[in-house]
């Protein structure tokens, strides 16, 4: 009842307020259209009320220029200079802090899910900077601006639409008011919004679940991500290797582990570990530079789950260790 108050009040502050339609906007697209007739087959959505908030937005040309690939091809793939964007001082410091200020929740949340603290605190320093920057594109623009005008990845960001569409009626606010990333996500862990739908829990038990503000709620959900991806309690992460062979034939095989380190280690590659634990061969790319190989575990794996970037996996597995260095030592 509270929430269908809410919902209503909503609606006629946004009916009174003045119409903001962009020129070339979603008003009057036959695909938004299409869209807005399957919200209303599909979940009983009210097809006024959706087509006032399209009304009000329309496409953002820096979302789109965000959303494209590096114009130079080189500059796509360098993990020496990505890792200069999450491993320094400032952030191994904040993560520090982080963490001991909220060290009751990441404990609790390692116990509950089985994830170390350290990679909560990764992963969140990784993503938002442990909350600073979470995004100032508003998410329903956002994502309806990839689902409607790039049509490379129009699918997904329809669903993810989709997704934030009932995330928005099931607790009750605004669509238009939630603001997050250039592709859409939201919070301080930033979750696309069907990731917060499956994964995201209430952590600090106050019968909601807030991304944005609750910083409980934001530890929880990180870790219950992972547990649900397949995370090994007390398994490793990655350990380096050096490779005597072409590596091509085991990088085609992807950052999955599918097989035994010990078919890896026949294969010519030197690293350690349980043989029987599957692996994935790692390559960390640097133009100009020797490449850096890794040995990738299931845990690894999992990582990528979050960003599916072995760039990103290793950012946040090294930017853990650090942060816990600097605990241990503070």
């Amino acid at each position: 009842m509270e929430h269908r108050l809410k919902n209503l009040l909503v609606a006629l502050a946004v009916a009174l307020a003045p119409a903001t339609a962009l020129a070339g906007g979603f008003a009057d697209d036959p695909e938004v259209a299409a869209f807005v007739a399957e919200m209303g087959e599909r979940h009983g959505f009210d097809a006024g009320w959706l087509n006032l908030r399209f009304a009000r937005i329309g496409p953002n040309e820096t979302v789109l220029r965000a959303i494209q690939p590096a114009a130079v091809p080189e500059l796509q793939r360098s993990w020496a200079r990505y890792r200069t964007r999450f491993l320094n001082e400032r952030r191994i410091d904040a993560g520090a802090r982080f963490w001991q200020q909220h060290a009751l929740t990441l404990r609790r949340a390692s116990a509950t899910f089985g994830v170390p603290e350290e990679i909560i605190v990764a992963i969140i320093g990784v993503e938002t900077e442990y909350g600073r920057n979470t995004g100032r594109f508003g998410v329903m623009q956002a994502l309806s601006t990839l689902a409607f005008r790039y049509p490379p990845r129009a699918t997904f960001f329809r669903g993810e639409l989709e997704q934030f569409l009932l995330l928005a009626r099931e607790n009750g606010f605004d669509p238009l008011q939630v603001k997050g990333s250039y592709a859409g996500a939201i919070g301080i862990p930033q979750f696309m919004p069907g990731s917060q739908r499956h994964y995201a829990v209430d952590f600090d038990g106050d019968g909601r679940i807030d991304l944005t503000k609750s910083t409980e709620d934001a530890i929880g959900s990180v870790a219950s991500f992972l547990a649900r991806h397949g995370w090994e309690t007390g398994g490793r992460i990655a350990v380096p290797a050096r490779v005597s062979s072409d590596p091509a034939p085991m990088l085609a095989l992807g950052i999955k582990p599918v097989q035994p380190l010990a078919e890896l280690l026949a294969g010519g590659i030197e690293s350690e570990g349980n043989p029987d634990s599957p692996g994935a061969l790692i390559d960390l790319v640097t133009p100009e530079q020797t490449t850096e190989y890794w040995v990738g575990f299931q845990n690894f794996y999992v990582i990528t789950r979050y960003n599916r970037s072995s760039f990103y996996a290793m950012a946040v597995f090294q930017l853990a260790e650090a942060i816990r260095e600097r605990r241990q030592a503070l």
